[in-house]
Order: structure tokens, then C-alpha cells, then sequence
């Protein structure tokens, strides 16, 4: 995929009573096709589940998140219209409703990317 893209990542960690297999199941077939039902213009939307590991140097990771959420945008305009509002307002109260299922929500981050790939040869 060449060109630009945006994304809006999502950094989330799961409420400390739910297993890590819980957590991910959940997630995937409960919490993704809700999210995907207020999805609009986005054109991936990826789930990266972390798996913290001990550097030799610096030890345990103990602040990661369980989960990097990715959307995805080719359009800016859609990009920029998504993040506005998931930056300035509240999500909807059915989406909020299942969070508290699933997510330490307290443990939410955001942050975006510019994405440009270069196409390779090899």
C-alpha cells in the first residue's frame, strides 16, 4: 500500500479480573463488531495485542497495554473528522456500556500517525 496514510492509534489495557484469553476473545467477537457498527470511513481497523517481554537491560514491561488499536484513514479530511471527535467527545452510550466490560478505560491513550511507505524492490 504506497502513499499516505493516517491513523488514529488507541493504546488500552484490560480491566485486571479479565484473563488475557478473555480479554482477547471478547474483543474480538464481542467489542470489534459493536465498534464496527459506528465505524465510518475507515479503511482498516486492526486489534495488535501486546506481548510484553523483559529487556535484558531495562527488565519487565509493566506499563504496556494489552492492546494497540489501529484505524486506519486514506482521506485526511475523514482522518481529521474522526479525531475531532473521538478527541472532544463522548463515545456513544452503547460503546461506553461494553468499554466497562472489557477495559481499565482510566488506562486510555491516543495518539496518531502520518504513514508514508516507500515501495520496495525486494
Amino acid at each position: 500500500m504506497a502513499g499516505t496514510v493516517f491513523k488514529i492509534l488507541l493504546f488500552m489495557k484490560r480491566r485486571p479480573d479479565i484473563s488475557v484469553d478473555a480479554f482477547r476473545e471478547y474483543y474480538e467477537t464481542r467489542h470489534a463488531p459493536l465498534a464496527e457498527k459506528y465505524s465510518r470511513g475507515i479503511s482498516r481497523y486492526i486489534r495488535r495485542y501486546v506481548e510484553p517481554l523483559v529487556h535484558p537491560e531495562t527488565g519487565e514491561w509493566t506499563d504496556a497495554p494489552d492492546v494497540i488499536t489501529e484505524l486506519w484513514f486514506e482521506d485526511e479530511q475523514v482522518f481529521r473528522a474522526a479525531l475531532a471527535y473521538m478527541t472532544s467527545s463522548v463515545m456513544p452510550d452503547e460503546i461506553i456500556e461494553d468499554e466497562k466490560n472489557l477495559f481499565d478505560r482510566s488506562s486510555f491513550r491516543i495518539a496518531t500517525v502520518v504513514e508514508r511507505e516507500s515501495e520496495t524492490g525486494g
